[in-house]
């Protein structure tokens, strides 16, 4: 773990009784029987939470308006729909909607096992309705803050973005911890909000057996025999704030200096045909392979594979697939200014551009695949005069998951959150 990393996690060290509790996961990502992987960065820590003396109920929520979804048999979570308004525009009240839809399956669930602790994923609407869970039942509640819209403005003024970041404020104000996926997103936590408001950073762990260098069982695909020399990977929504018209562009620009380079794509989104046309006018299309969405043994064959992750977003809080690549010891090229930039140390751990800088991005890629090659000659042996950077990089990045960021070590952070807060009730 490097020194800044060490510093950011920020828990209150009083001794607190190990003694078992019960906490109500309240998520609207999670899991499901339409989506196996949505939200395994919330189910993934509760495994490991249990045997931190951990046990969990989960609820999984979704609006009425959004398709139906299924419990998932490996990620148990009872789903659940609420009334809400359609779109951003009823966000402010939906918390609300979702207490009533709540109130009377919590009341029985808290008198059969009481609910130790409540925690609530998201200020709006799980948070919103926390707050009003945990005020009928007396008992605390913390929310996780998982993005940079930490007031859920959608980052836009107007009287509705208003009514959703006063929300928001009263959700962290009333919330016993606030837990943020890393400082970048405590520091707008801080400076949006009074004195008072108590927080925590928490990094997302990786499960760094399922995503290592090497499968933890045999691959039924072919591809992930052996890695390529020449592939991007990027894994993401396909959004224009995770950058991947970026890394196309770049990939056009390198094509004549590296004739085999090619990038897999994994992910679904809104962008998609407007990327496709973007491959097919470049004259890059052989070289780009849509995906769609994986499973996650997929995604971790895909990363064992690939020479290099790759996802220049200008909007991460703190982005769990950069340390899922990591902890393949792959070298990763991310932005600065991202919740990723405090735990990336730059030609060390990692590759850090800046956001929107195609330049950046081609000479970092260049950089990258260039130390690949130098490292081995035509007949595969090493040339020990030329350095293989790349390597060193993605070798220095799986010990940063390893020392700090397991799903053990979050786990473990978290459940010092959850009885910190449950024996400040008592007191």
């Amino acid at each position: 773990m490097t020194s800044s990393l060490a510093k950011a996690i920020d828990v209150d060290r009083r001794p607190v009784e190990a003694v078992p509790l019960h906490v109500l996961t309240i998520t609207p990502f999670f899991p499901s029987l339409e989506n196996e992987v949505g939200g395994c960065f919330v189910e993934e820590p509760i495994d490991a939470l249990s045997q931190a003396g951990i046990s969990s109920t989960v609820i999984a929520v979704s609006p009425i308006y959004s398709r139906r979804r299924h419990p998932n048999p490996s990620a148990p979570a009872e789903w659940i729909r609420y009334p809400q308004f359609p779109g951003v525009s009823g966000l402010s009240t939906a918390g609300r909607f979702l207490y009533a839809r709540l109130r009377r399956e919590i009341l029985r669930l808290h008198h059969e096992r009481p609910i130790d602790v409540i925690h609530a994923h998201a200020a709006l609407p799980c948070g919103q309705a926390a707050s009003l869970l945990a005020e009928r039942l007396g008992i605390p509640y913390v929310v996780t803050v998982h993005g940079l819209d930490v007031f859920n403005t959608c980052f836009h003024a107007g009287v509705q973005a208003e009514w959703r970041r006063r929300a928001s404020i009263a959700v962290y104000q009333r919330a016993s911890n606030v837990i943020c996926v890393s400082r970048k997103v405590q520091q707008i936590l801080q400076s949006g909000t009074a004195a008072g408001v108590r927080s925590t950073v928490v990094y997302n762990g990786t499960d760094a057996e399922l995503f290592s260098p090497h499968p933890a069982t045999r691959s039924t695909s072919n591809e992930a025999a052996g890695p390529s020399q020449q592939e991007i990977l990027i894994v993401g929504n396909l959004i224009p704030s995770k950058g991947q018209e970026l890394v196309l562009r770049a990939i056009h620009r390198l094509a004549g200096s590296f004739p085999r380079l090619e990038c897999r794509i994994i992910g679904e989104g809104p962008d998609l045909q407007r990327l496709e046309a973007l491959a097919n006018e470049l004259g890059i299309r052989q070289r780009i392979h849509f995906l769609s969405r994986q499973s996650r043994a997929a995604v971790a064959d895909a990363m064992r594979r690939c020479s290099m992750f790759v996802l220049p977003s200008s909007n991460e809080g703190l982005g769990c697939v950069y340390l899922e690549a990591m902890a393949c010891a792959k070298p990763v090229i991310a932005c600065r200014g991202q919740g990723i930039e405090e735990i990336i140390e730059h030609q060390k751990n990692g590759w850090l551009i800046s956001p929107d800088n195609p330049d950046d991005l081609q000479q970092a890629i260049s950089t990258l695949l260039g130390s690949a090659e130098l490292g081995s000659s035509k007949e595969g042996l090493p040339k020990l005069r030329s350095p293989r950077h790349a390597e060193q990089i993605g070798v220095a990045a799986r010990q940063t998951i390893l020392d700090g960021l397991s799903l053990r070590q979050q786990a473990h952070t978290l459940a010092t959150v959850y009885r910190l807060s449950a024996s400040s009730r008592a007191l």
